[in-house]
């Protein structure tokens, strides 16, 4: 995940666009007639910010991995903005990558495999033992329940935003529903499975 500097590459491209947009928006300007003009300044910002993270990883002789996978995202998002000529079209990818997350996870309790435990027996070299384990498997598919309703709660507040093009609104809430519900979510998921697996450990 790039550990905490991961985290803030994720979310200071967002807010960087924001301030950038903001500031240098003119309200009057039609940015469909000329994207490029209009809103050029606040898309090379972020870009701007992820070759930074690139080079900073790469002097300090970190994984690059996290880094240039922000810069991809954001070129992406960059593009698709100049080429429609809304800024809104910068979250595109976010909106679809929530709805994808979310539709895999509920899928995957509904079929009986929740996506949270596949990871999880992975990293604890569990396998696919904690199926046979009823409170593992009761525990891990209520973390993929819960990550379902946090991704899907992103797309059902962002989604109207962004068909409504309040570009200012939608930058906000993407900034406010990423780290601040991210981040607590991940500590309670981890305090979650090392409760039930240290039960699983004295019962047995």
């Amino acid at each position: 995940m790039g550990g905490i500097r991961g985290l803030f590459e994720a979310v200071l491209p967002g807010l960087v666009f924001l301030v950038t947009y903001t500031l240098t928006i003119d309200p009057s300007a039609d940015a469909s007639s000329d994207p490029i003009r209009t809103l050029l300044p606040a898309l090379i910002a972020p870009l701007v910010l992820g070759l930074v993270f690139v080079a900073l990883r790469a002097a300090t002789k970190q994984t690059m991995t996290p880094a240039i996978g922000g810069l991809v995202g954001t070129g992406i998002s960059v593009a698709l903005a100049l080429f429609s000529g809304r800024a809104s079209d910068f979250f595109l990818i976010g909106l679809y990558t929530n709805a994808g997350y979310g539709a895999a996870l509920l899928v995957s309790v509904l079929v009986g495999w929740p996506l949270v435990g596949l990871a999880v027996g992975f990293l604890m070299g569990d396998g696919i033992a904690w199926r046979e384990n009823p409170s593992k498997r009761r525990v891990l598919t209520i973390l993929t329940l819960c990550w379902t309703g946090l991704f899907l709660l992103r797309l059902a507040v962002q989604l109207p935003l962004y068909l409504a093009d309040n570009v200012e609104l939608l930058a906000t809430m993407k900034l406010l529903m990423g780290l601040p519900l991210y981040a607590p979510l991940l500590v309670v998921s981890w305090l979650m499975v090392r409760s039930v697996y240290r039960k699983a450990e004295t019962a047995s």
